[in-house]
């Protein structure tokens, strides 16, 4: 779930998605709430109280298109996130573009060093899957597998889904 700038500002955000969660018996751990890193600087104090306290009770946080916004790192290694999401722009021309490469390679060492699971977002090629398991990528999220779908098309797209070879080493991240 996407998170938008007030949510990110609302300090009683993180109180009313919990009550929601406990209305409609969803586990809060099985929301993985996405925040962008252009999104936490509009009031980067606050949007840290809110992701703190989400963490707090339970929520899984990841920061969305790493790498496109500020990237600071400062910001990275304070924010209570567990995982951070690769933007598509780094992994569309993996393996072939040497500074894509090495851009991926080094956030994913960066990333893991804070002790976060890294996601690759735009993998679409073989080629591209087979980098990203090589330089320990923990799970990948693109066209390779499927385009967004609707809610009424999942269930067919899950009995029929063409898995890569696990032996890839990359999890799907849908």
């Amino acid at each position: 779930m996407n998170l938008s700038v007030g949510s990110l500002i609302d300090s009683g955000f993180p109180d009313t998605l919990e009550r929601l969660c406990r209305r409609h018996r969803v586990p809060l751990s099985a929301l993985e709430l996405e925040v962008t890193e252009s999104g936490v600087m509009v009031d980067p104090q606050q949007a840290i109280r809110v992701l703190g306290n989400l963490a707090a009770k339970g929520f899984t946080l990841a920061i969305d298109d790493f790498g496109t916004g500020f990237s600071s790192l400062a910001y990275l290694r304070n924010l209570p996130v567990s995982i951070v999401k690769i933007d598509k722009s780094f992994v569309l021309d993996l393996p072939h573009s040497d500074p894509d490469a090495r851009i991926v390679r080094g956030t994913i060492e960066l990333v893991h060093g804070l002790g976060k699971r890294v996601i690759a977002e735009g993998v679409e090629t073989p080629e591209a899957l087979a980098f990203l398991a090589r330089v320990g990528c923990d799970a990948g999220q693109g066209y390779l597998w499927s385009p967004a779908l609707p809610a009424t098309d999942l269930d067919l797209w899950l009995q029929q889904r063409n898995v890569p070879n696990p032996q890839d080493g990359l999890a799907i991240h849908d």
